[in-house]
């Protein structure tokens, strides 16, 4: 009995000491990711980023700054998707519903812009466009315009709701209103 007492407590203490090693490090690369944010460098912060998570996938700071990297990039298609999973791990988090939104609306104006189209699976994709000429919106892309609209709001919605005491509250409601006309 005293041997399985021991093998348990060893065991135990195994465990932990990993969670903690593990959290450790998720810190310490979330850390010199945000360093490589403020410093610019948003491709070495998406490496890191994705090494923390790689550790573990629980830690919804880590997908918000990958979110924030992308967004950096102008990759909104994978900021968007980074914040959604933000929302997953922690759906009273105020600012990734905002901040998904800019970004949703970041991607409106690239589909409308031409750099992005849905493509014939209905995906994203970038558009070359070596010209520079604008180039007619399909009926997948104005669809997704107004999915991405429908969906801005609502998220700027939450965000109020979770922020009621948001300073920026007055423009949030005019960014609503007039995405609100887009649709109409």
């Amino acid at each position: 009995m005293k041997r399985v007492l021991l093998v348990a407590g060893v065991l135990f203490i195994s465990v932990v000491s990993t969670a903690c090693i593990n959290n450790f490090a998720v810190q310490e690369l979330n850390t010199k990711a945000k360093e490589f944010i403020e410093n610019g460098d948003y491709t070495s912060a998406v490496e890191r980023l994705k090494s923390s998570i790689d550790l573990d996938s629980s830690a919804y700071e880590s997908y918000y700054n990958l979110a924030v990297a992308y967004t950096k990039l102008d990759d909104y298609s994978n900021a968007v998707d980074n914040y959604k999973k933000v929302i997953q791990i922690k759906p009273d988090f105020a600012d990734a519903y905002y901040s998904l939104a800019v970004c949703e609306e970041n991607v409106i104006t690239d589909i409308e812009e031409g750099y992005l189209f849905v493509d014939e699976e209905g995906k994203l994709a970038k558009f070359e466009n070596p010209d520079k000429k604008k180039r007619k919106l399909s009926d997948a892309d104005n669809a997704r315009i107004a999915e991405l609209v429908q969906d801005a709001v609502q998220n700027y919605e939450k965000y109020l709701s979770l922020s009621p005491e948001a300073t920026d509250r007055d423009a949030v409601q005019e960014r609503i209103n007039e995405l609100n006309t887009k649709v109409q």
